[in-house]
Parts: structure tokens; C-alpha cells; sequence
């Protein structure tokens, strides 16, 4: 079977450069890695296209050469090229893309020496009130964390002694292991990547080099603050180790459940009860808002569903600060637990609401007259 064209393979244009020829390498060897597809021949077979493809063409001299003669001129049974690399460096050509496929990241290089890892970052759950949340509040949090060990400073060996170099990977954190026709690097399993292995552990952090301790933070809540947004603190993380820099603490916002307001982005939203009465001839009633009572002015007539905003009663908004409404949704409560003499007042108020026919029930008419509509059809 014909060899696919290189560039095609990458699917890169003839005249990409090398950083491109890198990045779609990079790209399609993540999708094809054998470990990630351990039951497909074909995902095997594009693997080591797409690996050959990157051996040539990431190669002046025989990019050069296969763009003049082809295939032939990069055949690989013959000339100096033969099995000269095969897939053997195939875990160097990657640089840190192995970390990524197996999980051993650390902050230190691929090289020899002591490896330094970041520390974890960390998160807490913050619950506040839809007031706290439009107004801003402080909070004090007690978050558990790991720091350096003081006793050994974060060595883990006993004060008075040091770590020895890892005899497994002899100080480098990483060892080279064959997997069928390529190689690639795992963190050590012996000293978990840092080259060196403690023989006389610290009794304060029995080797960890690290201790969990409660730490106290001040977090300041701006106004605004919605639903499932993060506030950063950077360096209050999970302590790093062999001297790396410690994580971040994320605290994500929840807002409880408010009693009487429902928050939509920086609009409020909230039922106004009012009586038959009231909606029939009008009135003035007291609402609540974020910064207390205010007035409405109920027009005769007003009928269940109807929305009164309130300019500027909402919650001022994080980044441009302009504020949100306040929208009343008015609902027509019907009496209960009436006296006679109000059943017998409201059975006189049908009798005359029937004398005047449909004119005082418009939307009782148009939909009685969809309702035979409907029937006839």
C-alpha cells in the first residue's frame, strides 16, 4: 500500500513552518497514543504515520530531500537515514508531552537533578446571603492546607542528615522504560520524581517534607459577587515540593435562597399579593427592596400577571456597576374564609357583573369565543 504524503499525514500545508509541523505533532500524537486507544490497529498504525511523518519533516536536510524526490528520497531501508532513529527517541521528540499523557508533571525540566513540583491548588465553598452578595461582605475562613515542614524545612530527612540520591533513577526523578517499538519517561517510582530518597525521616512530617495545618484567611467579597463565581488567592494553595511555589485557593461563591427575592443576573424579581379589591380599584401599596421599603401605585383594573419595575433597586453589577431593576409581578389573591355578609355582597356584585354582559370581562369573552372556535373547527 502507496505512503501517504507527510504533509497530509500532518495535515499542514507544504510551506508550514517548524513550529506548526510541531504543534500538529503534537496534536495527533495525543489523539492516536496507543495508551489512550489500547484496542484500535488503526489508531496504532496512524501513530507511527504521524511519528515518520515528524521524523522527516522536522528535519532540514531530509524535508529537503523529500520535497524534491518523494519517498525515495527519505527511505529509511536505505542511505543513512536506515534505522538510524527508528522509534527508539521517540519519548524525547515530545519533550513534555509524555508528562501529560502518564500524569507525571513537575515544575523542574526533563533533565537530571532534584525535580520541583507546584503545589495543589485548593478550593472552598463559600455560602452568603443575597444581601452579602449585593452590598459586599468580609469573611473569615479556616482552610486545611499543607506547609513545609519547619522541623526539617522541608527536606524530610532528620535534622543532622540529608536525603541520598534515588539509586533507581540516579538522581534524575525519571526513569526510561521500553514499551514495544518506543521508549518514553515515567516519574520514578521509587522517589516519586525529587532524585532522592530519605533513609532517616523527619518525626514531624515522617519524610513528607510537608505538614497539614489550619490556616486563617481574611476574604473579601465584592459587591455583586453572583452564583458560582471564583475569588483567586494566589500562594494559599497546597504547599510545592523540593522548594516549589505553593498552589492558589479558589473560594467559589453560593448565594443562599432569599425569602422573598429571586436574583436574575443583576435584576431582581419578586410576587406582589394583592387583594381583588385593590386590583379592581386601585391603590397604593408598600414593597420590600435591598434598601427597604418603597411605594407602587396599583391603577384600577390591574390584572394578575402584570410587571411594575423599579429603576435601579437591583444589584449594582461587578464589573460595570451599573444597577439592575427590581421587577413586581403582581398577583390577584382571592379572599378566603369569608364572612356571610361578604358572600352575600359578592353574590349581589355577580348579578350585576352579568347584567353588563361581557363588557367587563374581556378576556373572559376572547377566550370563551377561542374555546367555540376550537369546537367548531
Amino acid at each position: 500500500m502507496a505512503k501517504r504524503d507527510y504533509y497530509e499525514a500532518l495535515g499542514i500545508a507544504r510551506d508550514a513552518s517548524e513550529d506548526d509541523i510541531k504543534k500538529a505533532y503534537r496534536k495527533m500524537a495525543m489523539k492516536y497514543h496507543p495508551d489512550r486507544n489500547p484496542d484500535s490497529k488503526d489508531a496504532e498504525e496512524k501513530f507511527k504515520e504521524i511519528k515518520e511523518a515528524y521524523e522527516v519533516l522536522s528535519d532540514d536536510q531530509k524535508r529537503g530531500a523529500y520535497d524534491r524526490y518523494g519517498h525515495a528520497g527519505v527511505d529509511q531501508s536505505h542511505g543513512p537515514g536506515g534505522g538510524g532513529q527508528g522509534f527508539g527517541d521517540f519519548g524525547d521528540a515530545f519533550g513534555g508531552i509524555f508528562d501529560e499523557i502518564f500524569g507525571g508533571r513537575g515544575g523542574g525540566g526533563g533533565g537530571g537533578g532534584q525535580r520541583v513540583y507546584r503545589g495543589a491548588d485548593l478550593r472552598y465553598n463559600m455560602e452568603i446571603s443575597l444581601e452579602e452578595a449585593a452590598r459586599g461582605v468580609e469573611k473569615t475562613i479556616r482552610i486545611p492546607v499543607t506547609e513545609s515542614c519547619e522541623t526539617c524545612h522541608g527536606s524530610g530527612a532528620k535534622p543532622g542528615t540529608q536525603p541520598k540520591t534515588c539509586g533507581t533513577c540516579g538522581g534524575a526523578g525519571q526513569v526510561r522504560i521500553q514499551q514495544g517499538f518506543f521508549s518514553v519517561q515515567q516519574t520514578c517510582p521509587k522517589c516519586h520524581g525529587s532524585g532522592r530518597v530519605v533513609t532517616d525521616p523527619c518525626v514531624s512530617c515522617h519524610g513528607a517534607g510537608r505538614v497539614k495545618k489550619q490556616k486563617t484567611l481574611e476574604v473579601k467579597v465584592p459587591a455583586g459577587i453572583d452564583e458560582g463565581m471564583r475569588l483567586r488567592h494566589g500562594g494559599f494553595g497546597e504547599a510545592g515540593v523540593n522548594g516549589g511555589p505553593a498552589g492558589d485557593l479558589y473560594v467559589e461563591i453560593h448565594i443562599k435562597r432569599h425569602a422573598v427575592f429571586e436574583r436574575e443576573g443583576d435584576d431582581l424579581h419578586c410576587e406582589m399579593p394583592i387583594s381583588f379589591t385593590t386590583a379592581a380599584l386601585g391603590g397604593e401599596i408598600d414593597i420590600p427592596t435591598l434598601d427597604g421599603a418603597a411605594s407602587i401605585k396599583i391603577p384600577a383594573e390591574t390584572q394578575t400577571g402584570k410587571v411594575f419595575r423599579l429603576r435601579g433597586k437591583g444589584i449594582k453589577n461587578l464589573r460595570s456597576h451599573m444597577t439592575g431593576d427590581l421587577h413586581c409581578h403582581v398577583v390577584v389573591e382571592t379572599p378566603v374564609k369569608l364572612t356571610e355578609r361578604q358572600r352575600e355582597l359578592l353574590r349581589e356584585f355577580d348579578v350585576i357583573n352579568r347584567s353588563e354582559g361581557d363588557r367587563q370581562n374581556p378576556r373572559a369573552k376572547g377566550w370563551m369565543d377561542k374555546v367555540r372556535d376550537f369546537f367548531a373547527g
